[in-house]
């Protein structure tokens, strides 16, 4: 858009008018309020102060039934306080222009503040700005399609979390999210997630990352079926950075992948592919589930109770070298499906190529089939893995936002896939940093000639889970009940009554919901936290990463923070010298340098971290579990560097004092071992209990 052209114009001007409209309105309801004060009740006569009130004879409607309260309108109108005189405030102090004294103004422009509508930026919105708008219509709330000078409650962006440098407010995006969902960067959480606890991680397929596995991938497939003969495995090999099927194709065997000069340029992975997936209609599909991820830290997952069901468009067969190449059998994408002769477009939920998930639900349930046990398995993977993505988020995030610096709260609609196997398990195809909220299908009208088609099932999907997501993130939600609570509660003795009259009522807001049904989102996290706290160990230990990165904004961690991690946690010994911890440093850091594309900054990645972390453990405690192993290490490092911390602490309160306090046999040993009665980290570990299970509902 050209800065002189009428667009650019038009949205300057619809600017300066919402502008003077929001301070119009305010002026417009402060003199209100102050001419009710001043007047009295409409029509009286304006009385001194000092100056005696004449008595109400009769009930009257009060004040709060004229402005539409629910409260009772026949109750007595309490005696009023003397009115000002002309020229003041409600608090007998002269007002300037028109203006109130700052006791009065700043109440009310709290009052004002709760009152106003969110706004919300959608100007780098794209594929979704049909929906958002559609969001914002129901909700009532302010948009701003070409961008605003002032900050806006909310960013609405369509890609990354810099589509725009913002500063406050909220934003739809977190940081490094794109990155951590890519189909390497996943694998890669997920693996160690699998190391960690293979059995409850067992929900994504095996996979290799190519090129830099691709001697492991061709010996452990010979080593299987060596072992297995009648073995007949099918693979797929999906690139790295591809979306929307573009790239993706079915092997048989290790030989088959193409090698010449595509994956040194463009990664991928190769994983199982499965063979045996649950059929409607003789098609194979999977599911598309929207999933919020509220907050990072504390740690606030939100799964949408609807989904959308994409089916492929040719009758499924198992795999062979006939059919490796029919794509529209074997992947349910929906942007390749869409290009099929036999696609339909329905404005039905329960029928065509697109259908809701509820349908199939309903559908699987007419049969029998435990529709709970179901949405309990996908709870659990949805779950498990935002645990799995949450560690190198955070340290993506504190390089963005820095701690203590000024910057938006982020949020963030996540596209979960899915595939439901024969045996009704669920399976995580992939998750989506950024999923289609297009709400619109291409029609071909003639031959080479499209038209945009609304989409009644994406709708109903689509605009639910944006609108919701808004409602659970409306900043001035809190501002308004507060305010409803405060005005609600009665007349205290010390308060003053002339202020408590023009009090601003409750707005109309407050209530602004009542025409919406019930949000679709439903929380999953921290309501079944103690389910799954005990998976938390890699968050524990991007924790201590964060902690030694040293300076803000970073996220490789240099040779000196790791000498300090293992100082500060006391982790060097007879047997793992200062000299030895530098090697381990220099090794897998290189190792872990040369299998990344992004050379940037030197030094220790996260991953490489974790794998030095493993070693440590391994060492440590030679006789344990590899989760035993970790976590009694992490219950280690937290031990000394809460004693650290106390130190400091304690160092700090003295030099603030002035003056030494007398001496304690704790100062002698800060670092000593637990005194007798507090647990060593081993038994921490130990005394846990038994992981506990039960049904989610």
């Amino acid at each position: 858009m050209q800065p002189g052209s009428p667009e650019r114009q038009q949205a300057a001007q619809w600017e300066a008018e919402a502008a003077a409209a929001e301070v119009a309105a305010a002026e417009a309801e402060a003199a209100m309020k102050q001419v009710r004060v001043d007047t009295g009740a409409a029509g009286e006569p304006e009385h001194k102060i000092g100056e005696e009130q004449p008595k109400v004879a009769a009930p009257v409607q009060s004040r709060a039934a004229e402005e539409g309260d629910a409260r009772d309108s026949t109750r007595q109108l309490p005696t009023l306080k003397p009115a000002p005189a002309r020229g003041n405030c409600a608090h007998g102090k002269p007002r300037s222009k028109g203006r109130c004294c700052k006791r009065t103004s700043g109440r009310r422009c709290e009052e004002l503040r709760a009152r106003r509508p969110v706004t919300v930026d959608s100007s780098k919105a794209r594929t979704s700005l049909d929906a958002l708008k559609i969001s914002i219509r129901q909700l009532k709330w302010k948009e701003f399609p070409f961008g605003r000078r002032l900050p806006c409650d909310i960013y609405w962006h369509g890609v990354s979390f810099h589509d725009n440098d913002i500063f406050s407010g909220q934003v739809n995006k977190f940081p490094g999210m794109t990155e951590m969902v890519r189909k390497i960067t996943l694998s890669r959480a997920v693996r160690v997630m699998q190391d960690l606890f293979p059995e409850e991680y067992n929900f994504y397929p095996r996979s290799w990352i190519l090129p830099e596995e691709f001697q492991l991938f061709v010996a452990q497939v010979r080593m299987v079926k060596d072992g297995d003969p009648t073995w007949k495995p099918t693979f797929i090999v999906k690139p790295d950075s591809g979306c929307q099927g573009d790239g993706i194709y079915l092997i048989k065997d290790p030989s088959d992948i193409r090698l010449a000069g595509t994956l040194q340029s463009r990664p991928a992975v190769v994983q199982e592919y499965i063979c045996k997936p649950l059929l409607i209609d003789k098609l194979k599909f999977d599911i598309r589930l929207y999933v919020l991820l509220k907050s990072l830290d504390p740690l606030e997952i939100y799964i949408a109770k609807d989904g959308l069901s994409r089916f492929c468009t040719e009758p499924y067969q198992e795999p062979s070298p006939k059919n490796l190449h029919h794509i529209f059998m074997h992947l349910t994408n929906y942007s390749l499906n869409i290009h099929s002769g036999n696609f339909i477009h329905s404005d039905s939920v329960n029928t065509g190529s697109k259908r809701t998930f509820s349908s199939i639900l309903g559908r699987l349930s007419s049969k029998g089939v435990d529709i709970k046990k179901i949405w309990s398995d996908i709870i659990s993977l949805v779950i498990k893995t935002v645990i799995a993505l949450t560690p190198e988020l955070k340290v993506f995030y504190q390089s963005d936002i820095p701690a203590g610096r000024p910057g938006p709260t982020c949020f963030q609609i996540l596209g979960f896939d899915i595939l439901l196997m024969k045996n009704l398990k669920p399976i995580l195809l992939e998750v989506n940093a950024n999923p289609s909220m297009r709400i619109e299908h291409e029609q071909e009208l003639s031959p080479g000639v499209f038209e945009n088609v609304p989409s009644l099932v994406d709708e109903e999907v689509k605009v639910a889970v944006i609108r919701d997501t808004l409602r659970l993130m409306d900043p001035l939600k809190k501002k308004r009940e507060n305010q409803s609570r405060q005005l609600e509660k009665p007349l205290a003795g010390k308060e003053d009554p002339v202020e408590s009259e023009i009090a601003v009522p409750p707005d109309s807001s407050t209530s602004s919901e009542a025409h919406l049904p019930s949000i679709c989102l439903k929380q999953v996290f921290p309501k079944y936290a103690k389910q799954f706290n005990y998976l938390r160990l890699v968050d524990r230990m991007a924790n201590l990463f964060i902690r030694f990165l040293g300076i803000k904004g970073t996220m490789k961690l240099g040779p000196t923070g790791f000498r300090t991690f293992i100082r500060n946690c006391r982790l060097s010994s007879s047997s793992l010298s200062m000299a030895a911890v530098d090697i381990l440093y220099i090794d897998i850091t290189r190792r872990w340098n040369s299998m990344t594309l992004d050379q940037r900054d030197s030094g220790m990645c996260l991953q490489a971290f974790i794998e030095a972390f493993f070693y440590l453990a391994q060492k440590k405690f030679k006789m344990l579990p590899l989760h035993e192993q970790v976590a009694s290490l992490i219950d280690l490092c937290e031990y000394h560097l809460s004693l650290l911390d106390e130190k400091r602490l304690v160092c700090g309160r003295r030099g603030t004092s002035g003056g030494r306090p007398p001496y304690t046999p704790q100062d002698a040993a800060p670092f000593a071992q637990p005194a007798e009665g507090i647990p060593q980290p081993h038994a921490i570990s130990a005394s846990k209990p038994s992981y506990y299970r039960r049904p989610l509902s």
